[in-house]
């Protein structure tokens, strides 16, 4: 596997090594070795998949500690843009983004670190796939709202369908009003 890191530490981009031939292909899409030899530190505990239609829009979400989650992400098939805000109060990057074009014909995926917000815009039908390092907990989701125009993130699509959940999400400003922004 091959990392390109991003301008926000520990918010990686990763390819795997692929197998092609007159069959089809085979990839690892999880080496736990692999992992600790590159050094990103899980221990998945939960395997989610959702299926969104072109142009929907999910997120920004997040769980509260103690059921952070770090996020392995990957479009099984199909191309979204998908968004990791920095949420680290302690952070030198707290509340910068990085946006992964991630597609079911490249097999790239993204690792996204306890300690952000998550989304994900569907370019065109898509199955998402995502490893988690902590199991979901209603009581610990939270989230921003997508469209802060504080974030200014380049969704890539114009009229996204959004859940009703997600619109009333606050602000950056709002959620972290008690620190600098």
């Amino acid at each position: 596997m091959q990392i390109r890191e991003t301008s926000i530490a520990g918010l990686v981009e990763i390819f795997p090594r692929v197998f092609e031939d007159d069959r089809g292909m085979f990839f690892e899409s999880f080496n736990q070795q692999v992992f600790d030899k590159l050094g990103l530190p899980v221990n998945f505990v939960q395997d989610n998949q959702s299926f969104s239609k072109k142009g929907v829009v999910r997120g920004l979400h997040f769980q509260k500690a103690p059921f952070a989650q770090g996020k392995l992400v990957r479009v099984i098939s199909g191309r979204v843009l998908d968004v990791g805000v920095d949420i680290r109060p302690d952070s030198p990057t707290f509340g910068k983004h990085e946006i992964f074009e991630l597609r079911g014909d490249r097999n790239n995926f993204a690792y996204i670190p306890e300690g952000f917000a998550h989304g994900f815009v569907a370019l065109e039908d898509s199955v998402f796939s995502y490893k988690c390092t902590n199991i979901y907990n209603k009581e610990s989701e939270s989230g921003l709202l997508w469209n802060d125009p504080d974030l200014a993130i380049d969704w890539g699509v114009s009229d996204p369908l959004v859940s009703e959940k997600d619109e009333i999400l606050q602000t950056f400003k709002e959620m972290f009003a008690d620190f600098r922004v």
